[in-house]
């Protein structure tokens, strides 16, 4: 149990440039005692005691901010960052060297008692800050959920999801330790795909508006009457292109 404390707290120290010692984080870290509490919980949940197990999970909510479910799985060295209104449910797994920030909950979809219900985190996951995991499916090692995404199906290793619902904006067939740690699951330069689809259908559009544009006024010189042709809103691709960065 010792030796896995001091995994905890050195993890911890490695992955928050704000802790200073050991001390610190022992004392006035609430994701490393929801988590040593929470091992206390499991144990007697485990061992057939399961209503000091709910008490023991209750009072670590009211010390920390941070509900886990005494029958949620939780691996080594995992960091719950701040920390506050994290939920994580009974089925719940979470691998070693996993990172969780605020307000984010590991929920289920179902109501069928004693089926797998809540998502399982694969080694080295990252969840930002709000986002939401829901459905008893698997988050691929390495793999990125952004702030405030909603995620309702499965990730593969390595990859990066935003939105809501969200969807996968990088995607990595490899999954490499080096890719450990990102703060709030954000990945540099990782533009969302859908933001570059409508840059380039409104840039499409405006060529089009200028192609157009020749064509008449070559028609007009060439002496083709062009009245019937009317005159629509032109698109103005700045406008456009900056209501979707």
């Amino acid at each position: 149990m010792f030796s896995h404390l001091r995994e905890d707290i050195r993890s911890i120290i490695e992955r928050d440039p704000a802790a200073r010692n050991a001390w610190e984080v022992f004392t006035c870290y609430p994701g490393f005692q929801a988590i040593m509490m929470h091992r206390w919980a499991h144990w007697c949940w485990g061992n057939g005691l399961k209503w000091l197990g709910r008490f023991i999970s209750y009072l670590a909510r009211i010390i920390t901010g941070i509900e886990i479910h005494p029958g949620a799985t939780i691996g080594r060295r995992v960091f719950i960052d701040h920390g506050f209104g994290v939920v994580i449910g009974e089925t719940a797994e979470v691998g070693d060297d996993c990172t969780i920030y605020q307000g984010v909950t590991l929920g289920g979809t179902s109501l069928h008692s004693g089926t797998k219900r809540h998502p399982t985190l694969a080694r080295g996951v990252i969840v930002g800050a709000g986002a939401q995991v829901l459905g008893a499916f698997t988050v691929g090692e390495f793999a990125k959920v952004g702030s405030n995404a909603v995620l309702l199906k499965p990730l593969p290793p390595g990859a990066t999801a935003v939105g809501n619902p969200a969807h996968i904006i990088e995607k990595s067939a490899e999954a490499r330790s080096a890719q450990l740690f990102a703060a709030y699951g954000v990945t540099p330069n990782g533009d969302d795909p859908l933001s570059k689809a409508l840059h380039k259908l409104i840039n499409h559009a405006a060529q089009q508006d200028e192609q157009l544009e020749q064509i008449k006024k070559t028609m007009k010189a060439a002496g083709i009457c062009c009245t019937d042709l009317l005159d629509g809103d032109k698109i103005d691709s700045e406008t456009l292109n900056r209501m979707v960065e």
